[in-house]
């Protein structure tokens, strides 16, 4: 199996995976002004409220109207986003409100609709918190990056090159990174999913996985450039892919079944995070193979030289 000789095929399908999520971030930031993706209250501040009906269940429509009759200039908490739970429940999504309005908003439903209403759950996060959360998420994922890179530089530095192993890493790290919110923001501008705390752990979760299998493979190449020192460096890399592939596919396909298990019968709550988290394993598994080694391979020939001259000869 020649997987470095189709090193240039496996960076178009990644290419061609990352550009649709980067089109649908695009639309998000056009369609909301606030960013890439559709922010839930833990970014962007707000209230969650879910709410359990003991008889028949009111519509979308009931509660949206119902919110807009509760909404001021103080708390503007009209039109929120509301998302309907197993048979009887509603999880619902709008601007800040008070303990006090939440409470006479439950008094009015249990009257409106004639029936006994049991808050599951409310949280409320102020949009200063919200900044904050955000800022500092973006940080971890920039101290996360930061950290692989010099770690690795570190862990390989008895071979040549050790930097080469870090920024490749990382690298398809990024690509990871890039597919998960490409996912996140096409099923938010579907689904109107939101991005929570949950993703953020998602996608530090998928990082971990991504950098682990990518170690895998990058210190079998350690151990094979001295074992095979007359192997040309591109053969010397392939055999170190080939002789990994069973375990990374092994090991990711036993967590990816977990994961497929939980989206099948697991509840509502969590089958957002384990979604994302599933689409980020594999495509960690997918860098680790096809993108982080076949790196090393490009940066060694130093083949960006020739990509231009190439065009060029083709075009004469």
């Amino acid at each position: 199996m020649n997987i470095i000789k189709n090193r240039y095929t496996f960076f178009l399908i990644s290419l061609l995976i990352i550009v649709p999520g980067l089109v649908f971030m695009g639309l998000n930031w056009a369609q909301t002004k606030e960013g890439p993706l559709p922010l839930g209250i833990d970014f962007r501040g707000g209230s969650l409220l879910e709410v359990q009906f003991e008889n028949a269940r009111p519509t979308v429509e009931e509660i949206a109207t119902l919110y807009a009759e509760f909404s001021s200039a103080a708390e503007p908490i009209a039109d929120p986003i509301i998302q309907p739970l197993a048979e009887d429940s509603f999880a619902i999504r709008s601007k800040s409100m008070t303990d006090e309005t939440k409470g006479k908003m439950i008094v009015e439903m249990e009257a409106r609709y004639g029936t006994k209403v049991t808050v599951l759950n409310f949280t409320s996060v102020s949009p200063a918190i919200g900044a904050e959360v955000t800022r500092a998420a973006g940080f971890a994922i920039l101290l996360a990056a930061v950290a692989i890179l010099l770690y690795i530089w570190w862990a390989f530095r008895g071979v040549e090159h050790p930097y080469r192993y870090g920024a490749a890493a990382v690298i398809a790290m990024l690509h990871d990174v890039l597919v998960v919110l490409g996912t996140e923001a096409i099923l938010g501008y579907f689904l109107g999913w939101e991005a929570d705390a949950l993703f953020l752990t998602a996608l530090l979760t998928v990082i971990g996985f991504s950098v682990h299998d990518t170690i895998v493979v990058f210190d079998r190449v350690r151990e094979n450039s001295n074992i095979l020192r007359r192997v040309e460096y591109e053969t010397m890399v392939n055999h170190s892919i080939v002789q990994t592939l069973d375990r990374s596919i092994t090991t990711q396909l036993t967590v990816m079944l977990t994961l497929f298990s939980l989206v099948l019968f697991g509840g509502d709550s969590t089958r957002h995070f384990v979604i994302i988290l599933l689409v980020g394993i594999f495509s960690g598994t997918y860098s680790s193979i096809f993108n982080a080694a076949p790196i090393l391979v490009v940066w060694e020939n130093r083949e960006w030289t020739t990509w231009f001259k190439r065009k060029a000869e083709t075009s004469a």
